[in-house]
């Protein structure tokens, strides 16, 4: 099989990079496409896949047709590609707040996979969360699951609503956890630590947290009593973050993104009914 990349931006060339890495695909059965000839050539040097201006030759090209470009650039993209699509290929999706009745209908093509990835597949760590369309054979999906599963873990879902609570809990969730750390790391600066000590500490501290949890049975609020001596500098700690209502934050914030996605995506299918 081949695959064609409409738009070759950083989750692309992550994508790009791990399925070369498990062997996947062969350079020569790759194609992107990028506007700026600069572009071109720094995605070329990188990996050494054939590459291209024309979005229209992209089209023609893959069995699998990534549309990795920004949502509000694809009513342009879908208007130059949807007369080279073929009923067979595969069109799949990652961008943000484009649901697959547009893609249907902007495209006219029926066979759709939409996946929202997250950051941490550029170092093949990721978490997907993809649907597909009926069109999609079990043998086509499995061969989805591959690609999805070469930038860490995939997960199918058969409601699309689902992509858009995954839009707001793991696309966006590295952000989150990356700000939980910056606060981390300034309280072991404001301690007393180098920044660079105080961020080797921080980010052990999360890594072996985080594998402690996945490698446990026990529900995450029993690790967190393990920790917790009762009158202990823990305890103190967490009435603090209680007091302040972190765990009240954090949720309402992943709601707001929640509404926010869904309010894009109701935006962009009002602008493709105009």
């Amino acid at each position: 099989m081949k695959i064609s990349f409409i738009g070759t931006g950083t989750m692309a060339t992550s994508m790009i990079k791990c399925i070369l890495g498990k062997s996947l695909y062969k350079k020569e059965d790759i194609l992107g496409s990028a506007p700026r000839k600069k572009r071109i050539d720094e995605v070329k040097a990188q990996f050494g896949i054939q590459m291209t201006q024309d979005n229209v030759e992209a089209a023609h090209f893959g069995d699998i047709i990534v549309l990795s470009i920004k949502p509000q650039v694809f009513p342009k993209v879908a208007e130059e590609v949807k007369d080279a699509l073929k009923d067979s290929q595969i069109v799949l999706s990652i961008m943000a707040g484009v649901d697959i009745d547009s893609l249907q209908k902007k495209l006219l093509h029926k066979k759709v996979i939409r996946v929202m990835p997250n950051t941490p597949a550029q170092i093949g760590e990721g978490m997907s969360v993809w649907t597909a369309t009926k069109e999609v054979s079990e043998k086509e999906r499995t061969h989805i699951k591959e690609i999805l599963a070469s930038m860490g873990k995939e997960l199918f879902v058969k409601e699309e609503n689902y992509i858009d609570m995954a839009t707001a809990l793991s696309a966006t969730g590295p952000a989150y956890v990356f700000l939980f750390l910056e606060a981390m790391i300034s309280a072991g600066v404001h301690l007393g630590f180098s920044r660079h000590t105080a961020r080797e500490l921080v980010y052990q501290t999360a890594l072996g947290s985080v594998l402690f949890a996945i490698n446990s049975s026990k529900h995450t609020a029993e690790l967190r009593d393990m920790v917790t001596s009762p009158g202990g500098t823990t305890a103190e700690a967490l009435y603090e973050l209680e007091k302040g209502g972190l765990r009240t934050v954090i949720e309402k914030a992943i709601y707001a993104a929640y509404r926010r996605t869904i309010y894009l995506k109701e935006l962009n299918k009002k602008k493709d009914n105009k």
